[in-house]
């Protein structure tokens, strides 16, 4: 079987563009009593969530991705649009009286942002039908229990995982943190996320290295840091050609390490792809609006880089 399987609850993301920046409002010494209100000029609903983001760049990237997650009874439209764009949808489940998952998330002029996440059906842990002899998995930020779920049912059939803690770091003991980094084919964290990653399980960076495949941790613009237990390398970025909304670049990013990354690419070499695929998220309004042919694709990486993209397994 030649699918990649993605846990991570698709959402309906509500997007907000603020005006200003959120620092100007914010007074320091009053943190502990913090009340603030953003007036937006613009509120946008979209298909997103961490896991439909990541499914659609890996089918944008040739690839067969199918979704692992609870849904809500207000799912249809979002299915259509996946099964569209080539995205599996035969193993959600859907929860009846209940929403699908929602993503609120306000960006300021500097991409500072601030967000609020309501699981709604994606609360629930994934009890559906794990299909055998996929490829890998890619376990996007969801609930904690279920990630943890995941982590260990894919120890116990022998599929390699990747895996995204994301913003839902805080919400993991120590015990569930470790138990999904250790054995992971790669682990992915921004600057900021990985100090938390580290701080909330009680590792270095040395031990999560030692652990894992790789550790990656992502540096906006300025590229990557890979850790592994030989090392660290730095990768540079691909320079947008705007920044229109960064969110979801993430997950752009992190379908294009495991595509190129399982067709035999070396971390480095997978993450100038991830950097290519990001930075196309990061120029359209939306985490689910860009798109790209991969002629297109390696164009941009080789203008980058200065060398022929890797090959990605087409299926």
């Amino acid at each position: 079987m030649s699918t990649i399987l993605v846990s991570g609850s698709p959402a309906y993301d509500r997007i907000m563009d603020f005006d200003g920046l959120f620092r100007d409002h914010i007074l320091p010494e009053k943190i502990h009593g913090l009340s603030v209100s953003f007036t937006v000029k613009r509120v946008t609903e979209n298909f997103g969530g961490t896991g439909g983001n990541v499914a659609y760049n890996l089918a944008l990237l040739g690839q067969s991705a199918a979704l692992l997650s609870w849904v809500g009874d207000d799912f249809e439209p979002y299915r259509e649009w996946l099964k569209k764009h080539g995205v599996s949808c035969d193993y959600l489940r859907v929860l009846q009286e209940e929403r699908t998952a929602s993503a609120y998330v306000m960006t300021d002029k500097e991409n500072n942002q601030i967000a609020a996440f309501h699981h709604g059906a994606a609360a629930r842990i994934y009890d559906g039908e794990f299909p055998q002899g996929a490829r890998a998995a890619i376990i996007a930020p969801s609930h904690p229990a279920d990630m943890v779920m995941f982590a260990k049912k894919y120890k116990e059939i022998g599929t390699p995982y990747y895996l995204d803690a994301g913003q839902q770091i805080i919400r993991f003991t120590a015990e569930d943190l470790r138990e999904c980094i250790d054995g992971a084919a790669a682990v992915f964290a921004n600057d900021y996320e990985s100090m938390l990653l580290q701080e909330r399980a009680g590792w270095s960076e040395s031990d999560i290295a030692q652990r894992v495949g790789a550790y990656v941790i992502t540096l906006g613009a300025e590229g990557a840091r890979i850790v592994t237990g030989e090392g660290e390398k730095r990768v540079d970025g691909v320079q947008s050609r705007s920044v229109v909304d960064p969110t979801g670049a993430g997950d752009a990013h992190r379908a294009g390490f495991v595509a190129a990354h399982l067709a035999g690419a070396s971390p480095e070499k997978a993450v100038q792809v991830a950097s290519a695929v990001a930075v196309y998220a990061i120029e359209a309004y939306g985490t689910q609006n860009h798109s790209f042919t991969l002629d297109a694709l390696g164009e941009r990486y080789t203008s980058a880089y200065g060398e022929p993209m890797p090959a990605l397994q087409q299926v």
